[in-house]
C-alpha cells in the first residue's frame, strides 16, 4: 500500500485555512507578481516539485527505510493472511493469528510514527511558502480544470470554483467556473510528481 496520498492530503489541509485563525480564505493576490496562466500553472508546479523534494530529502534523512519496508510487508502478509482465514472460515488459523494482533497493532503504530516524524520538520516550511511567499506571487486561482473537482461532499475540500462563486460579483471566482485555487493546484501537482521523486530518492512507501 502507499501511503504518498494520505500524507500529502493531510499536509494540504491547512493549506486551505488563515494559519492563525483557522478561518476559510483563498490564498492568493489581485496582483500577483508572476502574470498569466501558463506561467502561473507551471511556476506552482515547480514549487510542488521543490517541495517534494525537500520532503523527500528530510524524509531519507529522518526515516529507516529498510525497517519500514520490513515492518509494512510484514503488516500487510499478516493481514493477508489473516483475511484468507477468515473467508475460509478456518477457526483455528484466526484464531492463532488474532494472538498476533496486540504485535500488529504495535507494529501498525510504530509505522505511522515514522510516517509521520517528517512531516513535523516539513509543516513549518511549507507554512512559512504558503503564507509568506505564494500569495505574493500568484492570482488567486491558477489553472483551469475542464469539469468541476469537487467530488468531496461540503464544501471543506473544494479544488475548483463552483458555478454559484463564479456568478458573484466581487469572489474571486468571478466569471471563473471549475477554476483550479492556488493550493489545490499546488496539491495535484505533488501528487503527480512525489511518486516520481519518491522513487527516484528511494522514499517510496509503495511495496510493489
Amino acid at each position: 500500500m502507499d501511503f504518498n496520498f494520505i500524507l500529502l492530503f493531510i499536509d494540504s489541509i491547512p493549506l486551505q485555512f488563515e494559519f492563525l485563525s483557522g478561518e476559510r480564505m483563498a490564498l492568493g493576490s489581485d496582483d500577483p507578481i508572476v502574470k498569466g496562466l501558463i506561467l502561473s500553472m507551471f511556476a506552482v508546479t515547480g514549487f510542488g516539485v521543490l517541495l517534494n523534494i525537500f520532503n523527500s530529502a528530510v524524509r531519507k534523512k529522518m526515516v529507516d527505510q529498510v525497517k519500514l519496508k520490513r515492518i509494512m510487508k510484514e503488516t500487510k502478509a499478516w493481514q493477508k493472511e489473516r483475511m484468507a482465514a477468515m473467508r475460509s472460515k478456518d477457526q483455528a488459523k484466526t484464531a492463532e493469528l488474532s494472538k498476533k494482533s496486540s504485535y500488529m497493532n504495535k507494529m501498525s503504530m510504530e509505522m505511522m510514527q515514522m510516517n509521520m516524524r517528517p512531516m513535523m520538520i516539513t509543516f513549518v516550511p511549507l507554512i512559512l511558502i504558503f503564507y509568506l511567499v505564494l500569495p505574493w506571487l500568484f492570482t488567486y486561482t491558477v489553472a483551469i480544470s475542464p469539469i468541476s473537482l469537487n467530488v468531496i461532499p461540503g464544501d471543506m475540500f473544494q479544488l475548483t470554483c463552483t458555478a454559484e462563486q463564479a456568478i458573484e460579483e466581487g469572489h474571486v471566482c468571478f466569471g471563473k467556473e471549475n477554476a483550479l485555487y492556488l493550493w489545490a493546484w499546488y496539491f495535484l501537482s505533488s501528487i503527480a510528481f512525489s511518486g516520481i521523486i519518491m522513487r527516484l530518492t528511494k522514499t517510496s512507501m509503495d511495496l510493489g
